[in-house]
């Protein structure tokens, strides 16, 4: 029972951005403290969860509709919620602290359920879950991140072919504008050789990216009609916040690793090794479990609460919030992690070369 109710954590963050949007000043700063300041401080006293669970309860989770339910009920939450901040964000004169503090609180909520939510969703092969999947991520106005990430990143991770994979000193700051920029024209290629292959025209309505990019145009546009130029400022703010701690997180995942070549036009299959892992408690439960990422590299069909923990790959020396912050101080996280790069990239190596293989 405790497996089944620790993911309502996650709900505290809506809990908190309920307390920005009724609160002025300070007190709307709370969400942002909460994500990056207590819940890092935390995890640097709270030991890594390890423990993986028997194939048979992993069969069973899989099949829990409960586990669904939380993820689904994020799309409520995320539309209720960006209406709810549209409207405080037309209350007259609210000064520069109130406004930051609101702005950052749906931005969370954008990265976290508009985001973070739709790329569980995204892997599901229901296509109930998959439209979700995409309604969350128009919230965050980025709409190609399915597309690309689905069949894009998961293809060409670990390379250099990837957007989304940071490469060795390269600061957060230059992967921001490479890896979204990158990521957009990616998704336009995919779906134009989509078209290509389909014999579509590449400009119809049947490319996707066609159908999300007005999608997004006239979502913004309605905004715009009811709230006014002000309100949709912020809203685009916000959503400027959420995909850009998507792409800080998209930063940490895969920072520095590498596939090898195995021929001119194939490289190695993605393993466990070429993603970043972190098992420590806090940072598991309030993103779905995305931090256990090597195993959902590995396996990307698996279902959150299945993912597991291997021992044999890349581990980060903290929880995911806490290594968000320190991405952004880029000498301290090159200090701190560029060792690692070269133990991981060692201990690789010496597995090839040995035939052990990671568990």
């Amino acid at each position: 029972m405790t497996d089944k109710l620790r993911y309502i954590a996650v709900y505290s963050l809506p809990a908190l951005t309920a307390l920005s949007f009724t609160s002025e000043g300070v007190l709307t700063l709370v969400p942002v403290l909460y994500i990056f300041l207590m819940l890092p401080i935390l995890e640097l006293f709270l030991k890594p969860n390890t423990r993986n669970d028997s194939k048979e309860v992993a069969a069973i989770k899989a099949k829990d509709a409960w586990y669904d339910f939380l993820l689904v009920l994020a799309v409520p939450v995320q539309y209720g919620f960006g209406l709810w901040f549209l409207f405080v964000m037309r209350e007259p004169a609210l000064e520069t602290t109130t406004l930051i503090g609101r702005i950052s609180a749906y931005g969370l909520m954008c990265g976290v359920f508009g985001i973070n939510v739709a790329h569980e969703l995204g892997h599901h092969p229901n296509r109930f879950h998959q439209f979700l999947s995409k309604a969350l991520l128009l919230t965050s106005l980025y709409t190609h991140f399915y597309i690309e990430h689905n069949r894009g990143h998961h293809r060409n991770v670990a390379t250099h072919n990837d957007p989304s994979t940071a490469r060795l000193n390269e600061p957060v700051y230059f992967f921001w504008f490479r890896s979204s920029f990158q990521s957009w024209v990616g998704a336009w290629k995919l779906e134009f050789n989509r078209m290509k292959r389909k014999k579509r025209a590449p400009w119809s309505l049947h490319n996707e990216m066609v159908r999300f990019t007005l999608l997004q145009l006239g979502f913004v546009g309605l905004i715009y009609s009811i709230f006014g130029g002000s309100a949709t400022l912020y809203y685009i703010l916000s959503a400027v916040i959420g995909f850009l701690l998507l792409e800080t997180v998209n930063y940490i995942e895969h920072y520095g690793l590498v596939r090898e070549k195995v021929s001119e036009f194939r490289y190695e299959n993605a393993g466990p090794e070429h993603s970043w892992n972190s098992s420590h408690p806090l940072g598991r439960v309030m993103l779905f479990e995305l931090s256990r990422h090597s195993d959902h590299h590995y396996q990307p069909a698996k279902k959150y609460p299945t993912l597991n923990h291997w021992d044999g790959a890349p581990q980060m020396p903290t929880g995911y919030p806490g290594m968000m912050i320190l991405a952004l101080i880029s000498p301290l996280w090159f200090a701190v992690m560029n060792k690692r790069v070269a133990h991981y990239r060692l201990q690789s190596d010496l597995n090839k070369t040995t035939g052990i293989e990671l568990n």
